[in-house]
């Protein structure tokens, strides 16, 4: 997901993005544990996705405040 994705979104678009991709990210894990993960890369993608929502999304409650 690129960043000016993440920035088009609403907050209501975000939070619901962020549920979705921590939930992938709790399935890679588990994938990963039990070796059955084919592409590693998509652990740290799903991270990075997640950081990338969770800063917008604070920049956005900081600049309402």
């Amino acid at each position: 997901m690129k960043a000016k994705q993440v920035h088009d979104m609403t907050d209501n678009e975000l939070e619901a993005k962020l549920v979705e991709l921590k939930s992938e990210l709790f399935n890679l894990r588990f994938s990963h544990a039990t070796h059955q993960l084919t592409n590693p890369m998509q652990l740290k993608s799903t991270k990075r996705d997640i950081a990338r929502i969770k800063t917008v999304l604070s920049a956005r409650k900081a600049k309402q405040a």
